[in-house]
């Protein structure tokens, strides 16, 4: 092995961490945007108004 190839090897080690490293942080911002773009569209629905009767809608009739 020749001492010179070792410096490029810790060369591109060392921009794959850190490729690696900003790969992460744009997924990680990604995500965040996709969690408050969620939250807001969950926020923006209506609210459904139920007028049931409470005993309704809790049991399930497994019997066909």
């Amino acid at each position: 092995m020749d001492v010179g190839s070792v410096g490029s090897i810790s060369s591109a080690l060392s921009q794959s961490v850190n490729g690696d490293a900003i790969g992460i942080t744009v997924l990680k911002k990604a995500m965040d945007i996709q969690a408050q773009s969620t939250m807001q569209l969950l926020q923006s629905l209506p609210q459904i108004n139920s007028n049931n009767p409470p005993h309704l809608g809790n049991s399930v009739n497994t019997f066909a």
